[in-house]
């Protein structure tokens, strides 16, 4: 169907303009002051050349969604219908990506789809635990509580993402910039060293003709280390796209020396922030279970959680299993297993996830604190080692004068 915009008065007589569909401008023009617009001037929206080029296309981001969940559970709460709140939703969005996601659900709705159903349509958008907690709110008659749940809950998460890439961002940038530093210093630099080296004659000093002999190595094969390091990368993440390959890398994650306690406290404050979140909205302990798994993130949570959720429908409590994975803290499992027999998990499993998150941000601050000091002497290593090996020469002969 064509879309219009449209720029005109209210009925309060502000400016106000927007995008409205209909079949031609004469039932666009009629839409329009059936909703009290005047003095509009309205004309067809120019086609995008790149409507059909997804990657030119603008990403839907989790801020989007958040503001989304924001103003709907608002409207919601006001008592407006879900179909008039979709409509204003999707001519107010700023991203055309979610426009069209915003109207295809609303249609769906119009045609007797649950919004539950509708949604499930994008799960890259809208993942398991989004969809099933919509159906909860529907059948419950509390969707604009579980909206601003889920906006709670994804801005926490949003922020648990943000803590973890800024951690792992600055030693990747600053591996990546050594590596390039001394991949410049080999090919351009070191060969000029050489040939002055072979004008004075003599033997060089053996740090020296060790680093001559690999920048002699690196400049003759650079294609070939390109094409390798490609082809490397490449593999990784074929390997890690297979159950297999996956499972024994997350498991190496969870076990690394430095990144891995920063990923164990992320993994934790992800399933206790999910599992309060799904449990203080009404859903069953073992669906719960279920839908975290898959959204763990990680193969390692997500087989523990899994074989949880088998022990708890044979009768034996959360925190038993739990504890006897290895991959959770004892003392989390201890707040589970009082929150069980209070019966409050929701809030306990509430209060352990606001605890981690400090765990994270505190264990972010520590790591970025001790990886400092550990890249400059990294860097200054190599930097250094090439410096000596390339004067040792000079020294030599400044010694025998």
């Amino acid at each position: 169907m064509p879309a219009f915009l449209w720029k005109g008065l209210n009925k309060r007589k502000r400016s106000q303009k927007g995008e409205i569909e209909a079949p031609d401008i004469s039932s666009a023009e009629a839409a329009l002051k059936r909703r009290g617009i005047t003095d509009y001037k309205i004309k067809e929206k120019p086609k995008d050349l790149f409507a059909n080029v997804s990657f030119m296309q603008p990403k839907i981001t989790a801020k989007d969604v958040i503001i989304f969940c924001r103003q709907f559970s608002t409207m919601i709460d006001a008592g407006l219908p879900i179909i008039q709140c979709l409509d204003i939703l999707s001519s107010q969005a700023e991203n055309p990506k979610m426009q069209k996601v915003l109207k295809d659900i609303k249609d769906s709705v119009e045609g007797g789809s649950t919004l539950a159903e509708s949604m499930k349509k994008y799960p890259d958008l809208f993942d398991s635990l989004f969809v099933n907690m919509i159906a909860a709110g529907e059948a419950g008659g509390i969707l604009d509580t579980i909206l601003r749940r889920l906006s709670e809950h994804l801005e926490k998460a949003a922020k648990l993402k943000a803590k973890v890439k800024s951690a792992m961002v600055y030693p990747v940038i600053t591996i990546c910039v050594a590596v390039l530093v001394v991949m410049v210093i080999m090919v351009f630099v070191i060969p000029v060293f050489e040939d002055m080296f072979a004008g004075l004659g003599g033997q060089l000093p053996g740090l020296t003709q060790i680093t001559v002999n690999l920048s002699r190595f690196i400049k003759g094969n650079i294609l070939w280390i390109i094409i390798g390091t490609g082809l490397f990368i490449y593999s990784f993440k074929r390997f890690y796209k297979t159950e297999k390959g996956r499972a024994i890398i997350d498991d190496l994650a969870l076990k690394a020396p430095v990144f891995g306690i920063l990923i164990r406290k992320v993994a934790v404050a992800k399933f206790t922030r999910t599992m309060s979140t799904m449990l203080q909205s009404g859903v069953a302990i073992l669906d719960s279970l279920e839908i975290v798994a898959r959204t763990a993130g990680n193969k390692t949570v997500e087989r523990t959680v899994y074989e949880v959720r088998l022990d708890i429908s044979e009768g034996r409590t959360m925190a038993e299993p739990l504890l006897e994975s290895g991959v959770f803290p004892p003392m989390v499992c201890q707040m589970i297993a009082v929150g069980e027999s209070t019966g409050a998990l929701d809030i306990m499993l509430g209060k352990i996830a606001d605890f981690y998150d400090d765990e994270v941000d505190e264990a972010v601050n520590n790591l970025t604190e001790m990886i400092e000091p550990m890249m400059m002497v990294f860097l200054g290593g190599i930097i250094g080692t090439l410096v000596v090996a390339m004067y040792l020469p000079i020294f030599s002969m400044a010694g025998a004068v």
